[in-house]
Protein backbone atom coordinates (compact mmCIF):
# COMPACT_ATOMS: atom_id res chain seq x y z
CA UNK A 1 0.00 0.00 0.00
CA UNK A 2 1.37 3.08 -1.11
CA UNK A 3 1.80 6.49 1.65
CA UNK A 4 0.51 4.30 4.29
CA UNK A 5 -3.05 3.69 3.23
CA UNK A 6 -5.57 1.03 3.84
CA UNK A 7 -6.22 -1.75 0.91
CA UNK A 8 -10.41 -0.60 0.24
CA UNK A 9 -12.50 -3.12 -1.05
CA UNK A 10 -15.16 -3.26 -3.66
CA UNK A 11 -17.55 -5.91 -3.66
CA UNK A 12 -19.59 -6.59 -7.11
CA UNK A 13 -22.43 -9.11 -7.08
CA UNK A 14 -25.23 -9.78 -9.57
CA UNK A 15 -28.81 -10.24 -9.35
CA UNK A 16 -31.50 -11.11 -11.74
CA UNK A 17 -29.96 -14.02 -13.69
CA UNK A 18 -25.76 -15.10 -14.51
CA UNK A 19 -23.85 -13.63 -17.74
CA UNK A 20 -24.96 -9.96 -17.19
CA UNK A 21 -20.77 -9.75 -17.22
CA UNK A 22 -19.78 -8.87 -13.97
CA UNK A 23 -16.26 -9.82 -14.62
CA UNK A 24 -16.08 -7.47 -17.56
CA UNK A 25 -17.71 -5.02 -15.47
CA UNK A 26 -14.76 -5.13 -12.76
CA UNK A 27 -12.22 -5.12 -15.01
CA UNK A 28 -12.71 -1.84 -16.69
CA UNK A 29 -13.69 -0.03 -13.15
CA UNK A 30 -10.32 -1.46 -12.13
CA UNK A 31 -9.02 -0.03 -15.45
CA UNK A 32 -10.27 3.31 -14.95
CA UNK A 33 -9.29 3.09 -11.18
CA UNK A 34 -5.46 2.35 -12.72
CA UNK A 35 -5.47 5.43 -14.97
CA UNK A 36 -6.10 7.65 -12.01
CA UNK A 37 -3.00 6.51 -10.59
CA UNK A 38 -3.96 3.54 -8.51
CA UNK A 39 -2.94 0.22 -7.88
CA UNK A 40 -5.49 -2.47 -8.25
CA UNK A 41 -6.42 -6.07 -8.01
CA UNK A 42 -8.96 -8.38 -8.53
CA UNK A 43 -10.44 -11.52 -7.16
CA UNK A 44 -13.32 -14.21 -8.38
CA UNK A 45 -15.23 -15.99 -5.82
CA UNK A 46 -16.99 -19.04 -7.17
CA UNK A 47 -19.58 -20.30 -5.59
CA UNK A 48 -19.27 -24.23 -7.04
CA UNK A 49 -17.75 -27.17 -5.23
CA UNK A 50 -15.12 -27.91 -7.71
CA UNK A 51 -12.07 -26.88 -6.00
CA UNK A 52 -11.19 -25.52 -9.44
CA UNK A 53 -12.04 -26.03 -12.73
CA UNK A 54 -9.21 -27.78 -14.32
CA UNK A 55 -11.46 -30.76 -14.56
CA UNK A 56 -14.93 -29.14 -15.90
CA UNK A 57 -16.46 -29.77 -19.47
CA UNK A 58 -15.56 -26.46 -21.39
CA UNK A 59 -19.04 -26.60 -22.86
CA UNK A 60 -20.51 -26.10 -19.20
CA UNK A 61 -17.37 -24.04 -17.76
CA UNK A 62 -15.84 -21.97 -20.79
CA UNK A 63 -12.23 -21.83 -20.80
CA UNK A 64 -10.32 -22.61 -17.94
CA UNK A 65 -7.54 -19.30 -17.54
CA UNK A 66 -3.98 -20.52 -16.19
CA UNK A 67 -1.51 -18.27 -14.35
CA UNK A 68 1.67 -18.23 -13.87
CA UNK A 69 1.68 -19.56 -10.76
CA UNK A 70 0.34 -23.05 -12.56
CA UNK A 71 -3.24 -21.91 -10.81
CA UNK A 72 -6.30 -23.39 -13.35
CA UNK A 73 -9.21 -20.61 -12.95
CA UNK A 74 -12.10 -19.02 -14.05
CA UNK A 75 -12.01 -17.39 -17.49
CA UNK A 76 -12.63 -14.03 -15.41
CA UNK A 77 -9.11 -13.88 -14.75
CA UNK A 78 -8.34 -13.46 -18.47
CA UNK A 79 -10.53 -10.28 -18.30
CA UNK A 80 -8.80 -9.20 -15.20
CA UNK A 81 -5.24 -9.39 -16.58
CA UNK A 82 -6.11 -8.21 -20.44
CA UNK A 83 -7.96 -5.07 -18.80
CA UNK A 84 -5.48 -4.31 -15.50
CA UNK A 85 -2.01 -5.58 -17.69
CA UNK A 86 -1.08 -7.08 -14.17
CA UNK A 87 -0.61 -10.69 -13.55
CA UNK A 88 -3.12 -12.66 -11.44
CA UNK A 89 -1.91 -15.74 -8.92
CA UNK A 90 -3.69 -18.55 -7.11
CA UNK A 91 -4.77 -15.61 -4.44
CA UNK A 92 -7.23 -14.00 -7.27
CA UNK A 93 -9.58 -17.09 -7.69
CA UNK A 94 -11.56 -19.56 -5.12
CA UNK A 95 -13.66 -21.51 -4.47
CA UNK A 96 -16.15 -23.02 -2.41
CA UNK A 97 -14.65 -26.50 -2.80
CA UNK A 98 -11.25 -25.02 -1.85
CA UNK A 99 -12.99 -23.55 0.91
CA UNK A 100 -14.51 -26.49 2.26
CA UNK A 101 -11.39 -28.44 1.46
CA UNK A 102 -9.17 -25.99 3.77
CA UNK A 103 -11.43 -25.75 6.50
CA UNK A 104 -12.18 -29.85 6.55
CA UNK A 105 -8.47 -29.94 6.59
CA UNK A 106 -7.88 -28.06 9.46
CA UNK A 107 -10.71 -29.61 11.26
CA UNK A 108 -8.66 -33.20 10.66
CA UNK A 109 -5.73 -31.79 12.10
CA UNK A 110 -7.51 -30.46 15.16
CA UNK A 111 -6.87 -26.79 14.17
CA UNK A 112 -10.08 -25.69 15.87
CA UNK A 113 -9.36 -27.60 19.20
CA UNK A 114 -12.51 -30.20 19.05
CA UNK A 115 -15.11 -27.37 18.22
CA UNK A 116 -17.83 -27.75 16.22
CA UNK A 117 -17.05 -26.91 12.77
CA UNK A 118 -20.22 -24.27 11.15
CA UNK A 119 -20.67 -22.22 8.20
CA UNK A 120 -20.29 -20.10 10.36
CA UNK A 121 -17.47 -18.57 11.60
CA UNK A 122 -15.33 -21.43 10.06
CA UNK A 123 -16.35 -21.34 6.28
CA UNK A 124 -17.12 -17.50 6.47
CA UNK A 125 -14.12 -16.90 8.16
CA UNK A 126 -12.14 -18.59 5.40
CA UNK A 127 -13.61 -16.63 3.25
CA UNK A 128 -12.49 -13.27 4.62
CA UNK A 129 -8.94 -14.53 5.03
CA UNK A 130 -8.90 -15.57 1.37
CA UNK A 131 -10.06 -11.59 0.52
CA UNK A 132 -7.81 -10.12 3.12
CA UNK A 133 -5.16 -11.64 1.89
CA UNK A 134 -5.05 -9.34 -0.95
CA UNK A 135 -3.94 -6.72 1.24
CA UNK A 136 -1.01 -8.09 2.82
CA UNK A 137 2.77 -7.65 2.70
CA UNK A 138 4.52 -3.89 1.34
CA UNK A 139 3.00 -4.02 -2.26
CA UNK A 140 -1.08 -4.62 -1.45
CA UNK A 141 -2.90 -2.26 -3.91
CA UNK A 142 -4.53 0.66 -3.18
CA UNK A 143 -8.22 -1.54 -4.61
CA UNK A 144 -8.68 -4.78 -4.32
CA UNK A 145 -11.63 -5.14 -6.41
CA UNK A 146 -13.85 -8.52 -5.32
CA UNK A 147 -16.33 -10.41 -7.80
CA UNK A 148 -18.78 -12.93 -6.46
CA UNK A 149 -19.80 -15.58 -8.97
CA UNK A 150 -23.50 -16.32 -9.50
CA UNK A 151 -26.65 -14.63 -8.70
CA UNK A 152 -27.86 -13.21 -5.31
CA UNK A 153 -30.65 -15.90 -4.04
CA UNK A 154 -28.65 -18.72 -5.12
CA UNK A 155 -27.97 -21.43 -2.31
CA UNK A 156 -24.38 -22.09 -2.50
CA UNK A 157 -23.21 -18.20 -3.01
CA UNK A 158 -25.02 -17.23 0.78
CA UNK A 159 -21.40 -17.79 2.84
CA UNK A 160 -19.75 -15.99 0.07
CA UNK A 161 -22.85 -12.47 0.89
CA UNK A 162 -22.31 -13.23 4.48
CA UNK A 163 -18.88 -13.61 4.20
CA UNK A 164 -18.73 -9.46 2.40
CA UNK A 165 -21.65 -8.44 4.63
CA UNK A 166 -19.11 -9.23 7.70
CA UNK A 167 -16.00 -7.28 6.11
CA UNK A 168 -17.99 -4.29 5.81
CA UNK A 169 -19.18 -3.98 9.77
CA UNK A 170 -14.98 -5.04 10.35
CA UNK A 171 -13.51 -2.74 7.97
CA UNK A 172 -16.11 0.29 7.71
CA UNK A 173 -18.02 1.99 5.75
CA UNK A 174 -15.07 4.29 4.05
CA UNK A 175 -13.26 0.83 3.21
CA UNK A 176 -15.97 -0.98 1.75
CA UNK A 177 -18.25 -0.40 -1.05
CA UNK A 178 -20.87 -2.84 -2.48
CA UNK A 179 -21.94 -2.76 -6.36
CA UNK A 180 -24.83 -4.77 -7.35
CA UNK A 181 -25.19 -5.44 -11.00
CA UNK A 182 -28.49 -5.83 -12.43
CA UNK A 183 -30.92 -6.69 -15.42
CA UNK A 184 -33.19 -3.89 -16.01
CA UNK A 185 -34.90 -5.35 -19.38
CA UNK A 186 -36.58 -3.27 -22.50
CA UNK A 187 -39.60 -4.66 -23.56
CA UNK A 188 -40.28 -3.84 -27.12
CA UNK A 189 -43.72 -4.56 -26.92
CA UNK A 190 -44.34 -2.22 -24.15
CA UNK A 191 -41.86 0.33 -25.61
CA UNK A 192 -40.00 0.61 -22.04
CA UNK A 193 -37.83 -0.56 -19.71
CA UNK A 194 -38.96 -2.80 -16.28
CA UNK A 195 -37.24 -2.10 -12.89
CA UNK A 196 -39.54 -4.49 -10.85
CA UNK A 197 -36.15 -7.43 -11.87
CA UNK A 198 -33.99 -4.89 -10.19
CA UNK A 199 -36.17 -4.11 -7.27
CA UNK A 200 -36.63 -7.68 -6.27
CA UNK A 201 -33.09 -8.87 -6.96
CA UNK A 202 -31.97 -5.82 -4.22
CA UNK A 203 -34.61 -6.89 -1.83
CA UNK A 204 -32.87 -10.32 -2.03
CA UNK A 205 -29.69 -8.66 -1.07
CA UNK A 206 -30.82 -6.37 1.73
CA UNK A 207 -32.86 -9.64 3.29
CA UNK A 208 -29.28 -11.12 4.17
CA UNK A 209 -28.38 -7.18 5.15
CA UNK A 210 -26.14 -6.09 2.32
CA UNK A 211 -27.17 -2.68 0.93
CA UNK A 212 -25.67 -1.49 -2.41
CA UNK A 213 -24.25 1.36 -2.52
CA UNK A 214 -24.12 1.84 -6.43
CA UNK A 215 -26.66 -0.03 -9.08
CA UNK A 216 -25.18 -1.13 -12.25
CA UNK A 217 -27.81 -1.98 -15.11
CA UNK A 218 -27.16 -4.02 -17.61
CA UNK A 219 -29.37 -2.61 -20.09
CA UNK A 220 -29.75 -2.90 -24.19
CA UNK A 221 -30.61 0.84 -24.23
CA UNK A 222 -29.91 4.15 -22.31
CA UNK A 223 -31.83 4.02 -19.18
CA UNK A 224 -33.79 7.46 -19.13
CA UNK A 225 -33.26 9.43 -16.21
CA UNK A 226 -36.95 9.08 -14.69
CA UNK A 227 -36.18 5.29 -14.49
CA UNK A 228 -32.99 5.57 -12.87
CA UNK A 229 -34.62 8.54 -9.82
CA UNK A 230 -37.18 5.40 -9.38
CA UNK A 231 -34.15 2.71 -9.01
CA UNK A 232 -32.70 4.73 -6.73
CA UNK A 233 -36.09 5.33 -5.11
CA UNK A 234 -36.95 1.71 -4.22
CA UNK A 235 -33.73 0.33 -3.85
CA UNK A 236 -32.35 3.04 -1.06
CA UNK A 237 -29.73 4.50 -3.09
CA UNK A 238 -28.64 7.49 -4.27
CA UNK A 239 -30.09 8.83 -7.63
CA UNK A 240 -26.44 10.01 -8.77
CA UNK A 241 -25.49 5.96 -8.09
CA UNK A 242 -27.12 4.26 -10.84
CA UNK A 243 -25.15 3.52 -13.79
CA UNK A 244 -26.07 2.15 -17.02
CA UNK A 245 -24.03 -0.83 -17.89
CA UNK A 246 -25.31 -0.59 -22.00
CA UNK A 247 -24.68 -3.46 -24.56
CA UNK A 248 -21.75 -2.28 -26.94
CA UNK A 249 -20.15 -4.41 -29.81
CA UNK A 250 -16.67 -4.12 -28.31
CA UNK A 251 -15.89 -5.20 -24.88
CA UNK A 252 -13.06 -2.44 -24.49
CA UNK A 253 -15.28 0.51 -24.82
CA UNK A 254 -16.44 -0.36 -21.87
CA UNK A 255 -14.43 1.47 -19.90
CA UNK A 256 -14.68 4.61 -21.98
CA UNK A 257 -18.61 4.02 -21.70
CA UNK A 258 -18.32 4.10 -17.75
CA UNK A 259 -16.07 6.95 -17.56
CA UNK A 260 -18.86 8.55 -19.40
CA UNK A 261 -21.13 7.34 -17.27
CA UNK A 262 -19.25 8.86 -13.95
CA UNK A 263 -18.99 5.54 -12.42
CA UNK A 264 -15.36 5.83 -11.47
CA UNK A 265 -15.74 9.22 -10.01
CA UNK A 266 -18.60 7.94 -7.61
CA UNK A 267 -16.58 5.12 -6.70
CA UNK A 268 -13.74 7.63 -5.62
CA UNK A 269 -16.32 9.71 -3.92
CA UNK A 270 -17.71 6.72 -1.77
CA UNK A 271 -14.45 5.20 -1.09
CA UNK A 272 -12.76 8.77 -0.27
CA UNK A 273 -9.54 8.21 -3.12
CA UNK A 274 -7.44 10.35 -3.73
CA UNK A 275 -8.50 12.80 -6.28
CA UNK A 276 -6.82 12.43 -9.46
CA UNK A 277 -7.90 12.79 -13.13
CA UNK A 278 -8.33 9.59 -15.23
CA UNK A 279 -5.67 9.80 -18.28
CA UNK A 280 -7.45 7.56 -20.56
CA UNK A 281 -5.53 8.23 -23.90
CA UNK A 282 -4.44 4.88 -24.03
CA UNK A 283 -7.79 3.61 -24.40
CA UNK A 284 -9.06 6.05 -26.78
CA UNK A 285 -6.51 5.17 -28.81
CA UNK A 286 -7.13 2.03 -28.83
CA UNK A 287 -11.02 2.36 -29.88
CA UNK A 288 -9.62 4.23 -32.45
CA UNK A 289 -7.82 1.79 -33.65
CA UNK A 290 -10.30 -0.93 -33.31
CA UNK A 291 -12.90 1.35 -35.67
CA UNK A 292 -10.25 2.35 -38.82
CA UNK A 293 -8.79 -1.12 -39.98
CA UNK A 294 -6.56 -0.80 -43.51
CA UNK A 295 -7.57 -4.28 -44.21
CA UNK A 296 -9.62 -7.60 -43.05
CA UNK A 297 -8.48 -11.47 -43.02
CA UNK A 298 -10.39 -14.45 -42.30
CA UNK A 299 -8.83 -17.02 -39.56
CA UNK A 300 -10.48 -20.66 -38.92
CA UNK A 301 -10.34 -21.80 -35.38
CA UNK A 302 -10.17 -25.62 -35.71
CA UNK A 303 -11.31 -27.42 -32.52
CA UNK A 304 -13.71 -29.52 -30.88
CA UNK A 305 -15.60 -26.31 -28.94
CA UNK A 306 -16.59 -24.12 -31.50
CA UNK A 307 -20.46 -24.30 -30.20
CA UNK A 308 -19.35 -22.25 -27.43
CA UNK A 309 -17.11 -19.35 -28.12
CA UNK A 310 -16.21 -19.32 -24.79
CA UNK A 311 -14.26 -22.18 -24.36
CA UNK A 312 -11.48 -20.31 -26.30
CA UNK A 313 -11.80 -16.72 -24.74
CA UNK A 314 -8.48 -15.86 -24.65
CA UNK A 315 -7.36 -17.21 -28.01
CA UNK A 316 -10.49 -15.40 -29.51
CA UNK A 317 -9.08 -12.01 -27.71
CA UNK A 318 -5.68 -12.52 -28.97
CA UNK A 319 -6.64 -12.87 -32.44
CA UNK A 320 -8.53 -9.36 -31.96
CA UNK A 321 -5.59 -7.75 -30.12
CA UNK A 322 -2.87 -9.11 -32.82
CA UNK A 323 -5.50 -7.44 -35.96
CA UNK A 324 -5.20 -4.06 -33.94
CA UNK A 325 -1.49 -4.57 -33.75
CA UNK A 326 -1.77 -4.82 -38.17
CA UNK A 327 -4.47 -2.66 -38.20
CA UNK A 328 -7.03 -5.17 -39.60
CA UNK A 329 -10.01 -6.40 -38.85
CA UNK A 330 -10.17 -10.50 -37.47
CA UNK A 331 -13.13 -12.41 -39.02
CA UNK A 332 -13.27 -15.41 -36.94
CA UNK A 333 -14.55 -18.22 -38.72
CA UNK A 334 -14.84 -21.24 -36.18
CA UNK A 335 -14.75 -24.80 -37.40
CA UNK A 336 -15.72 -27.93 -36.14
CA UNK A 337 -13.16 -30.42 -36.18
CA UNK A 338 -15.49 -33.27 -36.17
CA UNK A 339 -16.82 -32.25 -39.58
CA UNK A 340 -13.07 -31.62 -41.89
CA UNK A 341 -11.25 -34.33 -42.95
CA UNK A 342 -8.66 -34.29 -46.04
CA UNK A 343 -11.51 -35.37 -48.49
CA UNK A 344 -13.03 -31.47 -47.86
CA UNK A 345 -10.46 -29.63 -45.58
CA UNK A 346 -9.89 -27.45 -48.95
CA UNK A 347 -13.06 -26.67 -49.66
CA UNK A 348 -14.23 -26.03 -45.77
CA UNK A 349 -10.71 -24.18 -45.31
CA UNK A 350 -10.81 -22.07 -48.67
CA UNK A 351 -11.47 -18.76 -47.98
CA UNK A 352 -9.43 -18.57 -44.93
CA UNK A 353 -6.25 -16.21 -44.67
CA UNK A 354 -4.82 -18.47 -41.59
CA UNK A 355 -5.53 -21.43 -39.71
CA UNK A 356 -5.14 -21.82 -36.55
CA UNK A 357 -5.67 -25.24 -33.86
CA UNK A 358 -5.96 -24.43 -30.42
CA UNK A 359 -5.53 -26.37 -27.64
CA UNK A 360 -8.19 -29.49 -25.90
CA UNK A 361 -8.09 -32.92 -24.52
CA UNK A 362 -8.97 -36.45 -25.97
CA UNK A 363 -9.02 -37.86 -29.45
CA UNK A 364 -13.20 -36.42 -30.07
CA UNK A 365 -12.00 -34.05 -33.50
CA UNK A 366 -8.15 -34.85 -33.82
CA UNK A 367 -8.28 -36.27 -36.72
CA UNK A 368 -10.31 -33.29 -38.53
CA UNK A 369 -7.34 -31.42 -36.48
CA UNK A 370 -4.43 -33.16 -38.49
CA UNK A 371 -6.66 -32.86 -42.04
CA UNK A 372 -7.15 -29.22 -41.31
CA UNK A 373 -2.94 -28.66 -40.53
CA UNK A 374 -2.28 -30.87 -43.37
CA UNK A 375 -4.20 -28.78 -45.94
CA UNK A 376 -2.68 -25.40 -44.23
CA UNK A 377 0.82 -27.57 -45.17
CA UNK A 378 0.30 -28.18 -48.24
CA UNK A 379 -1.34 -25.11 -49.85
CA UNK A 380 1.38 -22.85 -47.54
CA UNK A 381 -2.00 -21.20 -45.34
CA UNK A 382 -0.42 -19.62 -42.50
CA UNK A 383 -0.69 -21.85 -39.86
CA UNK A 384 -0.21 -21.42 -35.86
CA UNK A 385 -0.88 -24.68 -33.45
CA UNK A 386 -0.93 -24.57 -29.89
CA UNK A 387 -1.24 -27.34 -27.34
CA UNK A 388 -2.74 -30.02 -29.04
CA UNK A 389 -2.42 -28.19 -32.08
CA UNK A 390 1.34 -28.26 -31.80
CA UNK A 391 1.14 -32.33 -31.19
CA UNK A 392 -1.29 -32.56 -34.02
CA UNK A 393 1.43 -31.07 -36.50
CA UNK A 394 4.00 -32.82 -35.32
CA UNK A 395 1.49 -36.18 -35.70
CA UNK A 396 0.19 -34.85 -39.19
CA UNK A 397 4.19 -34.34 -40.24
CA UNK A 398 5.71 -37.97 -39.14
CA UNK A 399 2.35 -39.57 -40.85
CA UNK A 400 2.57 -37.57 -44.42
CA UNK A 401 6.29 -36.44 -44.57
CA UNK A 402 8.35 -39.04 -42.74
CA UNK A 403 6.26 -41.83 -43.82
CA UNK A 404 5.00 -42.93 -40.50
CA UNK A 405 1.72 -43.71 -41.28
CA UNK A 406 1.03 -44.70 -37.64
CA UNK A 407 2.20 -41.90 -35.71
CA UNK A 408 0.03 -40.45 -32.82
CA UNK A 409 -0.35 -39.39 -29.45
CA UNK A 410 -0.16 -41.92 -26.39
CA UNK A 411 -2.70 -39.76 -25.19
CA UNK A 412 -4.76 -41.24 -27.78
CA UNK A 413 -3.35 -44.80 -29.00
CA UNK A 414 -1.30 -46.27 -26.20
CA UNK A 415 -0.54 -49.08 -28.70
CA UNK A 416 0.62 -46.67 -31.11
CA UNK A 417 3.63 -47.90 -33.74
CA UNK A 418 5.27 -44.34 -33.35
CA UNK A 419 3.80 -42.93 -30.07
CA UNK A 420 6.15 -39.24 -31.06
CA UNK A 421 3.96 -37.45 -28.56
CA UNK A 422 4.19 -39.12 -25.00
CA UNK A 423 3.91 -39.15 -21.25
CA UNK A 424 7.59 -38.49 -19.92
CA UNK A 425 7.08 -40.95 -17.25
CA UNK A 426 10.32 -39.04 -15.58
CA UNK A 427 8.36 -36.36 -14.84
CA UNK A 428 5.20 -37.78 -13.64
CA UNK A 429 4.87 -40.92 -11.33
CA UNK A 430 1.97 -41.67 -13.22
CA UNK A 431 3.13 -44.36 -16.15
CA UNK A 432 2.99 -46.98 -14.10
CA UNK A 433 0.41 -46.09 -11.81
CA UNK A 434 -2.03 -45.22 -14.77
CA UNK A 435 -4.41 -48.67 -14.59
CA UNK A 436 -4.69 -48.12 -11.07
CA UNK A 437 -5.58 -44.80 -10.90
CA UNK A 438 -8.50 -45.14 -13.91
CA UNK A 439 -9.72 -48.43 -12.09
CA UNK A 440 -9.41 -46.16 -8.32
CA UNK A 441 -11.52 -43.04 -9.71
CA UNK A 442 -8.04 -41.03 -9.91
CA UNK A 443 -7.35 -37.59 -9.18
CA UNK A 444 -7.34 -35.68 -12.05
CA UNK A 445 -6.04 -32.82 -10.51
CA UNK A 446 -2.11 -31.75 -10.31
CA UNK A 447 -0.95 -34.57 -12.91
CA UNK A 448 -0.15 -31.70 -15.33
CA UNK A 449 2.69 -29.22 -16.53
CA UNK A 450 1.00 -26.34 -15.42
CA UNK A 451 1.97 -22.73 -15.32
CA UNK A 452 5.02 -20.48 -16.62
CA UNK A 453 8.31 -21.99 -17.74
CA UNK A 454 11.21 -20.46 -19.66
CA UNK A 455 11.94 -21.44 -23.31
CA UNK A 456 15.22 -21.11 -25.11
CA UNK A 457 14.35 -19.75 -28.40
CA UNK A 458 16.64 -20.37 -31.18
CA UNK A 459 18.19 -17.28 -33.44
CA UNK A 460 17.22 -17.05 -37.32
CA UNK A 461 13.50 -18.60 -36.53
CA UNK A 462 10.07 -17.01 -36.85
CA UNK A 463 9.56 -17.25 -33.28
CA UNK A 464 12.65 -15.45 -32.64
CA UNK A 465 12.14 -13.07 -35.23
CA UNK A 466 8.23 -12.45 -33.53
CA UNK A 467 9.54 -12.27 -29.64
CA UNK A 468 12.61 -10.19 -30.76
CA UNK A 469 14.74 -12.14 -27.41
CA UNK A 470 16.68 -15.42 -26.79
CA UNK A 471 14.74 -16.85 -23.59
CA UNK A 472 10.81 -16.35 -23.24
CA UNK A 473 8.31 -17.28 -20.22
CA UNK A 474 5.15 -18.99 -21.21
CA UNK A 475 2.31 -20.45 -19.38
CA UNK A 476 1.52 -24.01 -20.19
CA UNK A 477 -0.98 -26.86 -19.36
CA UNK A 478 -0.50 -30.28 -20.82
CA UNK A 479 0.25 -33.43 -19.89
CA UNK A 480 2.08 -34.87 -23.38
CA UNK A 481 5.39 -34.23 -24.73
CA UNK A 482 6.85 -33.99 -27.85
CA UNK A 483 9.05 -37.84 -28.43
CA UNK A 484 12.63 -37.08 -28.53
CA UNK A 485 13.10 -40.44 -29.94
CA UNK A 486 12.03 -39.14 -33.53
CA UNK A 487 13.46 -35.27 -32.96
CA UNK A 488 16.32 -35.84 -35.68
CA UNK A 489 14.46 -37.94 -38.22
CA UNK A 490 11.42 -35.43 -38.44
CA UNK A 491 14.67 -32.28 -38.23
CA UNK A 492 15.91 -33.81 -41.43
CA UNK A 493 12.52 -33.88 -43.40
CA UNK A 494 12.12 -30.48 -42.69
CA UNK A 495 11.04 -29.58 -39.53
CA UNK A 496 12.80 -26.85 -36.99
CA UNK A 497 12.39 -27.05 -33.42
CA UNK A 498 12.80 -23.03 -32.45
CA UNK A 499 11.88 -23.29 -28.85
CA UNK A 500 13.35 -25.71 -26.29
CA UNK A 501 13.53 -25.68 -22.42
CA UNK A 502 16.59 -24.41 -21.09
CA UNK A 503 18.32 -27.65 -20.96
CA UNK A 504 17.40 -28.60 -24.44
CA UNK A 505 15.12 -31.37 -23.40
CA UNK A 506 11.89 -30.60 -24.35
CA UNK A 507 10.53 -29.21 -27.57
CA UNK A 508 8.80 -26.35 -27.20
CA UNK A 509 8.24 -24.67 -30.41
CA UNK A 510 7.95 -26.55 -34.14
CA UNK A 511 8.45 -24.63 -37.56
CA UNK A 512 8.64 -26.01 -41.03
CA UNK A 513 11.45 -24.97 -43.17
CA UNK A 514 10.28 -23.75 -46.96
CA UNK A 515 6.84 -22.90 -45.41
CA UNK A 516 5.33 -18.94 -45.48
CA UNK A 517 4.80 -19.40 -41.86
CA UNK A 518 4.13 -22.75 -39.78
CA UNK A 519 4.41 -22.54 -36.15
CA UNK A 520 3.29 -25.03 -33.12
CA UNK A 521 4.12 -23.78 -29.75
CA UNK A 522 3.60 -26.54 -26.80
CA UNK A 523 2.43 -23.40 -24.32
CA UNK A 524 -0.48 -21.43 -24.48
CA UNK A 525 0.33 -17.90 -25.16
CA UNK A 526 -2.92 -16.44 -25.64
CA UNK A 527 -2.80 -16.08 -21.58
CA UNK A 528 -0.20 -13.29 -21.82
CA UNK A 529 -1.95 -11.12 -24.61
CA UNK A 530 -2.94 -7.78 -24.17
CA UNK A 531 -5.34 -5.33 -25.69
CA UNK A 532 -2.48 -2.40 -25.98
CA UNK A 533 0.52 -5.13 -26.55
CA UNK A 534 -0.51 -8.34 -28.75
CA UNK A 535 1.26 -11.17 -28.27
CA UNK A 536 4.76 -11.65 -30.76
CA UNK A 537 3.74 -14.95 -32.18
CA UNK A 538 -0.13 -13.86 -32.59
CA UNK A 539 1.04 -10.27 -34.44
CA UNK A 540 3.13 -11.81 -36.22
CA UNK A 541 0.58 -14.95 -37.23
CA UNK A 542 -1.95 -12.46 -38.57
CA UNK A 543 0.45 -10.61 -40.43
CA UNK A 544 1.63 -13.78 -41.84
CA UNK A 545 -1.87 -14.19 -43.02
CA UNK A 546 -2.60 -10.45 -44.22
CA UNK A 547 0.29 -10.87 -46.57
CA UNK A 548 -1.54 -14.06 -48.00
CA UNK A 549 -4.56 -12.06 -48.12
CA UNK A 550 -3.02 -9.19 -49.89
CA UNK A 551 -0.84 -11.60 -52.22
CA UNK A 552 -4.47 -13.18 -53.68
CA UNK A 553 -6.19 -9.74 -53.92
CA UNK A 554 -2.73 -8.54 -56.20
CA UNK A 555 -3.40 -11.72 -58.03
CA UNK A 556 0.46 -13.18 -57.04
Amino acid sequence: MKDGRRTKFIFVTGGVLSSLGKGLAASSLGALLQTRGLSVTIQKLDPYINVDPGTMNPFQHGEVYVTDDGAETDLDLGHYERFLAVPMSRKNNTTSGAIYNTVIAKERRGDYLGATVQVIPHITDEIKSRVLSLAEGEEAPDVAIIEIGGTVGDIEGQPFLEAIRQLRSELGRDNCLNIHLTLVPYLRAAGEHKTKPTQHSVKELLSIGIQPDIILCRCEHVIPKEMRRKIALFCNVDEDAVFAAVDVDNIYEVPLRFYGEGFDQKVAIMLRLPARNAHLEAWEQLMKDFRDPKGRVTIAIVGKYVELHEAYKSLHEALVHAGVANRVAVDLKYVNSEEVDPGNAASVLADCDGVLVPGGFGYRGVEGKIAAIGHARTRKVPFFGICLGMQCAVIEFARNVAGLPGANSEEFDESAPDKVIYLMGEWYDFRSKRVERRDAGSDKGGTMRLGSYPCTVAPGTLAHAAYGADHVDERHRHRYEFNNAYKDRLEELGMRYSGTSPDGALVEIVELEGHPWFLGCQFHPEFKSRPMQAHPLFREFIAAAVRRASGERSGT
